[in-house]
């Protein structure tokens, strides 16, 4: 430790005086997240916010660590066009988030640490968990965001009480509770593209015991992407995303019990690749590039279903509380998309757009997934000083994955299948404490012991390469200690300084895709060690809180995956020792009655440190910028990670205008930056993200306080096209953001 500190302490010292000064900078000029959205101002302070990071009931301002706080305000705003949980990158300071499969598979980055693997089973250092489920399978991940009360971004390790797989941080989702009150809402909008959304609620009392919620969503776009290959107009782009919350809460005694059943469905387009849409020797798009169009050969096709139901159970014993929570998760999918993103091939002619060597028509499905959970806490309670809890942990998931290729020029027909196979079970027992040392002095400490196992077989009936029958098999296994130590000091009633320590890991990962391979791939476990300083304060008789921390992270073995290149195999290794350091920031500011504006923003940096370790490149032409080794390939040593911005800024502000007694005129907007970002492990001057920016507005008027309100819309209003991911083993292939969307939203309260 006394190493990392003196070799980094003038970076952390300069880092926190940056960090500090961020907010003038930031009010004035800068990208972001948050505000009220929409909602007259019953107040003209701020409120106490509440987080569940410590798995208890906290105020944000005293947990030691760095979180962003997403409200519901704001993630109304943000999914008004029907944005899946995508809708979260650069929306709070260091999270980045894409993907490669449409609205099905979301892949998150916290500090420029995640994974770009685009396998099924693929374990990603961010750990998704919702209403206190880990949903540890990604397609788990992508469940649509509705009825909720606060999304919590924690950053930093948290392998205490979240546990494995979550050494960049957890993001947690908190539905909406039942309640003996009667409360409930419904919202419809409309708008271009043929997008409409549907969401509603209702709960309240269902006997002296018993409250229950029920919460619905529907989302739907048009197709709105022409096929000039099969002179389709609106043959791609379309989506119908529905999904389902049932709620019971029993309440007597010092006993609760709530019991959670949810579902979704999704019928719809997989994501549409734009083949040879990056120029040559830039990152430029090719002239005359339009996102409304593609000329494929291939099908495309998307299907979701997933289900699940957990249950939680507290008994109040006097001093004590002891907590039991059950997890069950269920899904199956298939998505079938034209990966070349283009028509014919270089034998099969014509071809098109731009030179195609060979067609790629794949198929990913997950049959089977069966997740199980339960985790057990005795935890103290009405201590003044001490602060204790222990737990324990059990996690077990059961996997089918088939791989499919189709022979695009035989009518589509079958000529790849292999089946994957993977049992993971886990446990681990865990203990956290906090003790009031001096009045304005709190120590917190804690402690985990994991252990995770894999047994993994894959097996390839039909090779597309003529590669024949395969079957082969893996058991990856580790144990761990993981934990974190953090100390607080009050310098008043309205500033906090803290400083914690804190590691983590990731377990062991296997991957099978063995189509166009006669092997598997495993990585070991990843770990990682953080240093975090930060300051938490309110200010102006509580119109003003800022939060902003320092940090600094080595991660040994990182899990990394080379993604295609020309040996268009997909391969995990291992990075031997990755460093980051970097600054973040929230503030919130009710800077006048009428205008409230939140900011917040990061400095991520990211460096690859293996002399060794190298990837195979395009298969495409590109222009790599990484030294070349003898056998191709580029050595990555010094390279930032692969989507990884350096830079992500985020701002929200929201002015109204009383009108009679009840009424209020309303603008909001919101604007999210994120810097340029490598779309895999090598450099090239083609195959990276331009610095992106992008905003929204609402306009609007509502009345009998805040119960109805009517609202026009625009999201990426400023119709910015950007690449957001690319494809190399075969052509300069392309995926890009949504157009700008605009529309009519009307909303009403019980």
């Amino acid at each position: 430790m006394s190493v990392v500190y003196s070799a980094r302490s003038g970076v952390l010292a300069f880092s926190m005086l940056c960090a500090l000064g961020l907010p003038v900078v930031a009010v004035q000029a800068q990208p972001a997240t948050v505000a009220p959205a929409g909602k007259p101002s019953k107040t003209t302070q701020l409120q106490t916010v509440k987080v569940t990071a410590s798995k208890r009931v906290e105020n944000l301002q005293r947990v030691p660590m760095s979180i962003t706080v997403l409200t519901p305000e704001k993630l109304e705003s943000f999914g008004q066009a029907g944005d899946s949980v995508l809708q979260l990158a650069s929306r709070a300071p260091s999270v980045y988030a894409e993907t490669s499969y449409g609205r099905i598979f979301p892949r998150f980055y916290i500090r420029g640490l995640g994974n770009s693997d685009f396998d099924l089973n693929a374990s990603q250092p961010v750990s998704m968990v919702y209403d206190d489920i880990v949903q540890e399978n990604p397609i788990l991940k992508g469940f649509p965001l509705f009825d909720l009360a606060q999304v919590e971004v924690l950053r930093g390790p948290q392998g205490t009480l979240f546990g494995r797989n979550s050494p960049a941080g957890v993001i947690k989702f908190e539905s909406v509770r039942p309640s003996q009150e009667t409360s409930g809402y419904a919202r419809v909008s409309y708008g271009s593209l043929g997008t409409a959304n549907a969401e509603a609620a209702l709960g309240g009392a269902l006997s002296p015991h018993w409250s229950g919620r029920l919460s619905v969503l529907s989302q739907h776009r048009d197709n709105w992407i022409d096929n000039t290959f099969t002179g389709q107009a609106n043959a791609l782009g379309g989506y119908n995303d529905r999904a389902l919350r049932l709620q019971a809460l029993y309440e007597d005694d010092g006993f609760s019990a709530l019991i959670n059943v949810h579902s979704r469905l999704l019928d719809g387009t997989a994501e549409v690749n734009h083949a040879n849409a990056i120029a040559l020797g830039s990152d430029n798009f090719v002239p005359g590039f339009r996102r409304d169009r593609v000329a494929q050969d291939g099908l495309n096709k998307q299907h979701l279903f997933s289900w699940g139901s957990n249950l939680h159970l507290n008994w109040d014993l006097g001093n004590l509380a002891f907590t039991s929570i059950t997890g069950l998760e269920r899904a199956t999918t298939y998505s079938r998309g034209d990966v070349d993103g283009g028509y014919g091939a270089v034998f099969h002619l014509p071809m098109g757009p731009g030179f195609i060597p060979f067609p790629v028509e794949t198929a990913d499905a997950l049959p089977h997934d069966r997740q199980i959970t339960q985790e057990f806490r005795l935890a103290s309670r009405h201590t003044d000083r001490l602060k204790w809890q222990l737990g324990t942990y059990y996690f077990d998931e059961d996997i089918a994955i088939s791989n499919f290729d189709y022979a695009t020029f035989n009518n589509h027909a079958l000529d790849g299948y292999a089946r994957q196979a993977q049992r993971t079970k886990a446990w681990a027992v865990f203990g956290s404490s906090s003790y009031q040392l001096a009045d304005d002095f709190e120590m917190r400490a804690g402690a985990r012991w994991s252990h995770d196992a894999r047994d993994f077989k894959v097996k390839r009936l039909l090779s597309p390469i003529g590669g024949g029958p395969l079957q082969l098999s893996a058991q990856p296994h580790d144990s761990r200690w993981s934990g974190d130590l953090t100390g607080t000091w009050t310098l008043s009633p309205t500033v906090n300084l803290y400083a914690r320590i804190a590691n983590g890991f990731r377990a062991p990962s296997v991957q099978g895709r063995v189509l166009f391979s006669n092997s598997i791939s495993q990585a070991k476990t990843e770990t990682i060690m953080s240093y975090e300083m930060g300051v938490k304060a309110t200010g102006m008789d509580n119109h003003v809180r800022f939060n902003a921390d320092v940090y600094t992270f080595t991660m040994h073995n990182q899990q990394l995956t080379a993604v295609g290149g020309n040996v268009n195999v997909t391969r995990l290794i291992n990075a031997r020792r990755t460093d980051g350091y970097g600054a973040e920031f929230d503030l919130d500011a009710y800077l006048t009655p009428n205008l409230v504006l939140t900011a917040g923003g990061s400095y991520n940096h990211t460096r690859l440190n293996d002399p060794t370790l190298a990837v195979a490149v395009c298969g495409s032409r590109c222009t790599v910028l990484d030294p070349i080794n003898a056998q191709g390939n580029a050595l990555v040593n010094g390279n930032s990670l692969p989507n990884a911005p350096q830079w992500i800024g985020t701002l929200t502000a929201r002015y109204g205008i009383p009108y009679g007694d009840s009424g209020e005129f309303f603008v909001y907007t919101d604007w999210n930056y994120r810097s340029e970002v490598n779309f895999f492990l090598y450099d090239s001057a083609e195959f990276r993200g331009k610095p992106l920016l992008e905003g929204g507005i609402r306009l609007g008027y509502n009345w009998d306080y805040g119960k109805r309100e009517i609202a026009f819309y625009g999201r990426n209003i400023t119709d910015k096209l950007a690449l957001t991911g690319a494809i190399d083993f075969n052509n300069r292939t392309g995926f890009v953001n949504d157009p700008r969307v605009v529309g009519v939203e009307f909303r009403a309260e019980l």
